[in-house]
This record gives C-alpha cells, structure tokens and sequence, in this order.
C-alpha cells in the first residue's frame, strides 16, 4: 500500500495530466514488477558474476514499459545501491564500504535504463531459462 501511495503521490508531482497518470501508474506498477522479477532470478539462479546482468535487466525490462516503468527502476535502483551505504554509516560509520560494487551496479542499471542490451553483461554459462 505504501509503494502504491508512493506512486500515486509522485505522479501527481511529476505532473501527470489525468490521462497520461493512468498509463504512468500502469507502466510503474509493471516495471515494478519487472524489477521483482529480476532480483527474483538472480537469487534463484545463484551463479557468479551474474549480478550486473541482472541489474541491468531488471532495469532494462522495467523502461521498455514507458517513462512510468524507467521512473520506478531508477527509484527502486537508486533506494537498493544507497540501503547499505547508509545502514554501514550507521552501524560503523564508513559509508564507503562497497562503494566502488555499488557504483558499477548504477552502470548496469543505467546501461538497461537507457536501452542498451542487458546481454552485454551477461556471464558466460549463465542458463538459457535467465
């Protein structure tokens, strides 16, 4: 329910006119739903180095669905990379650990966000299913 108010509220932001925030939430919703699915395989599928290749799917996926499903990647993208950088400053007070991984995580995102291919980034020997 958050995520959905979340949504609603951000496209009211954004300026969606009452047609365009329709196929906006659509188009969020789904994309959302791209990147669940992409986290999903990557956790089933379990194999090194496949990481970046399932980032940039996920995020790939989510923009073919309109400007709604590229917007919910970069939040979805944006909030997983900042979530251990923040909870480690916390914890220890370095907010570098894992920042030169999570800074190539944001280039396969970006690279699926803008259309390119997220094959690019696949590793040899990952299973056709993926």
């Amino acid at each position: 329910m958050k995520l959905f108010t979340g949504l609603v509220f951000c496209a009211w932001v954004l300026g969606a006119s009452s047609v365009d925030f329709f196929d906006f939430m659509r188009q969020a919703y789904d994309g959302t739903k791209d990147m669940v699915r992409a986290y999903s395989d990557m956790r089933e599928a379990n194999f090194k180095n496949s990481d970046k290749y399932f980032h940039a799917r996920g995020n790939y996926d989510a923009a073919q669905r309109g400007p709604g499903g590229a917007w919910a990647a970069k939040v979805i993208s944006d909030g997983r990379e900042a979530y251990p950088r923040v909870t480690d400053f916390l914890k220890h007070g370095d907010s570098g650990h894992g920042l030169a991984d999570s800074l190539a995580d944001q280039r396969a995102n970006e690279h699926g966000r803008s259309g390119k291919d997220p094959n690019f980034f696949r590793p040899p020997g990952l299973p056709d299913k993926y």
